[in-house]
């Protein structure tokens, strides 16, 4: 599909770390749609410091071109923080989050454009396949957004990543939220506004390794999205500690009545270890769970920066976080 072009500006924002082999196919890639669908765009690449040549090829087509800014980081802050700081950057009068590793197909972006063009605020793409992914990759991710999406307090979209279009109203909604934890989904999510879901097959990798998607920080991810849009696990705490308590109320009541009746009384060591250990491990969990939030108001209330940028190309005007 391609959308007719427009006077209206783009801003491309893609979070990129040790992707040098895949930034010659990306530019060679995207450019020429883009220019299909609007002469006023930008590209900005925001880098935690790389151990390859992505820097110095970024720095390279800043110099050759103006529509290519980079903002690179003190250290390794991570994709959340580089989405919300090319976000802060970004110019453009709509704003369209990418990899650079071409699993987000910049061939899409006309129909992300001409949904934008007739009036949608948020355009999401929702992956039909994850090609490149193994199964067990693809049943954690379902299961995680069928339990957030069954106890968050907004609804997230099932396999939707961070590859979407923001009008600029949507934008600035974002930079102006305070939450530290960068889990763009349910951020977008919070904010609402008038949304459009795309399908797409996902296809794999274009070169190398993913570099953003470890499995611990997708757990700390998915953790982001249970604990920051909801309140359910405190009250799941309260639930379990209830149901202990009534079934402790209930054995205390069948001991009694076996006593009363002078039954043979069923209690050894067995029976007291496991009813230790199983008190034991609610009393562990719910006290994790309380913890988990804990440490996010720890995390909001120091009110750090959410990251920190070492310099930026071709972006004159530092945004007031």
């Amino acid at each position: 599909m391609t959308a007719p072009q427009s006077t209206r500006s783009l801003s491309i924002v893609v979070p990129a770390y040790n992707e040098e082999k895949n930034l010659p196919e990306f530019f060679r890639r995207v450019v020429p749609v883009l220019e299909s669908v609007t002469p006023d765009f930008e590209i900005i690449f925001a880098i935690d410091p790389c151990s390859d040549g992505t820097e110095e090829m970024l720095r390279k087509q800043a110099e050759l071109s103006p529509r290519v800014k980079v903002i690179k980081f003190s250290r390794r802050f991570g994709q959340a923080m580089a989405i919300l700081a090319g976000c802060q950057y970004a110019r453009g009068d709509a704003v369209i989050v990418m990899d650079a590793d071409l699993q987000d197909p910049p061939e899409l972006i006309p129909e992300m454009w001409a949904e934008f063009q007739a009036g949608f605020d948020v355009v999401m793409l929702q992956r039909r396949e994850r090609h490149g992914e193994t199964w067990v990759r693809r049943l954690l991710a379902g299961a995680g957004y069928a339990v957030i999406n069954w106890i968050a307090e907004v609804e997230i979209p099932r396999n939707v990543g961070e590859f979407r279009l923001m009008s600029r109203r949507v934008v600035c909604e974002l930079n102006r939220l305070k939450e530290c934890h960068g889990f763009l989904r349910g951020l977008i999510a919070f904010i609402g506004f008038k949304q459009k879901i795309i399908t797409f097959d996902r296809p794999a990798r274009h070169a190398g390794t993913t570099n953003y998607s470890a499995f611990i920080p997708n757990i700390r991810n998915g953790l982001h999205g249970l604990v920051c849009f909801s309140g359910s696990l405190l009250k799941l705490s309260t639930t379990l500690g209830i149901c202990c308590a009534f079934g402790a109320f209930l054995l205390a009541f069948a001991y009694a009545v076996i006593q009363i009746l002078q039954r043979p009384f069923p209690l050894g060591n067995p029976t007291i270890v496991i009813l230790c250990l199983f008190m034991g491990g609610i009393q562990l969990i719910c006290l994790g769970i309380i913890g988990e939030y804990i440490s996010r108001i720890y995390e909001e209330v120091r009110e750090r920066p959410k990251f920190i940028v070492d310099y930026a190309l071709g972006l004159q005007e530092h945004p007031k976080l």
